[in-house]
């Protein structure tokens, strides 16, 4: 089911070591990313009583530039960001499976006469020992089990007698933790200026405002007009894996010149569009102008992003010694080695 495939690691956690319960809910903490920034590819997997454990590396998507009615799923770049010798550790709890509990009644005592029976007849007088419950079973088990062997979050774990069940419950943590592709969960949890984006892209069109009283630039006496300059941040992955260039996105600019819709139009990846669209909503504009009266207008914004000399998370506008990169950038959507 894993070993040698790519899958979206839902939730969006970045850290490299994730524990998750058997039901599939992260145990602890861990910092979130885009789902650009969360592509799984399983190497290993190791199966024992009590957990799951994956090892595998983590993939950017690096977008080339493709518009919403040009497939955006056929221009896309994996890049590795998990650094070569190092991987992502992902340890997945098991319901443990215990012995059924002795059969009650006729059959029960039935079972204790043929008991009785055999240890009269090898002089063998002890008492049969207390059954015990499932949670003490699983107590004991995890107690006989090595340190690395036990589960991570052992308070937690359910029992069953069945093995059918335990391995439902295993497939069903694995759907909350993954996702083989961009389905109807994974859609839901994105921002809202994604699900435009493909929204746009599965019914092969552009994006449009969902009030048709906002109007196009050609339709307007006088175009919005940005006040201030738009400085989205780059990430310290994108700053490691040479992701720079350009992109694009649509923002309605209402009459009062705050930006309403944003959507992707040509995204970049690797959690920067994230970045862009945040830096578009604290953007000031001027509001277009219709018959003299300020009016709402659908906007194209081109946001850029570069490579620094020092690779950090720095502000797109300046690296740490406060001055913007000289190096020349080659045209969107491009990658520039060091």
């Amino acid at each position: 089911m894993l070993v040698g495939k790519t899958f979206y690691l839902r939730g969006g956690y970045l850290d490299d070591s994730l524990s998750f319960n058997e039901h599939g809910t992260l145990s602890g903490h861990s910092p979130v990313g885009s789902f650009t920034l969360n592509l799984i590819e399983i190497d290993k997997v190791r199966i024992t009583k009590h957990k799951v454990e994956l090892d595998g590396a983590r993939f950017g998507q690096h977008f080339l530039g493709a518009l919403p009615s040009e497939d955006p799923a056929g221009a896309v770049d994996r890049v590795r960001i998990t650094p070569k010798k190092k991987v992502v550790k992902i340890t997945i709890d098991r319901e443990i499976v215990v012995k059924p509990k002795k059969v009650k009644g006729k059959d029960r005592s039935a079972k204790a006469g043929q008991k009785a029976a055999l240890a009269s007849s090898e002089g063998d007088t002890a008492a049969e020992p207390a059954e015990l419950s499932d949670a003490d079973q699983a107590k004991a088990e995890i107690a006989a089990a090595s340190p690395e062997e036990r589960p991570v979050d052992a308070g937690s774990v359910t029992t069953t007698t069945s093995p059918a069940h335990a391995a439902m419950v295993l497939k069903q943590a694995l759907d909350n933790i993954f996702a083989s592709g961009l389905d109807a969960r994974m859609m839901a949890a994105m921002p809202e200026f994604w699900r435009l984006y493909y929204r746009a892209a599965a019914a092969g069109t552009d994006f449009r405002p969902a009030d048709a009283a906002v109007m196009s630039g050609d339709a307007v006496d006088r175009k919005a007009k940005l006040i201030n300059d738009i400085e989205a941040p780059s990430n310290e992955y994108a700053q490691q894996c040479g992701v720079a260039g350009m992109a694009l996105y649509h923002a309605v600019i209402g009459a009062d010149g705050k930006p309403e819709e944003v959507a992707v139009a040509r995204p970049i990846g690797f959690g920067l569009d994230e970045n862009a669209v945040e830096a578009i909503r604290t953007a000031k504009f001027e509001p277009a102008m219709k018959n003299g009266r300020p009016v709402p207008e659908l906007l194209d914004l081109v946001v850029e992003f570069r490579i620094y000399s020092k690779r950090t998370s720095a502000g797109a506008g300046t690296d740490t010694a406060g001055k913007p990169s000289t190096a020349p950038l080659p045209g969107p959507y491009s990658v520039q080695h060091p």
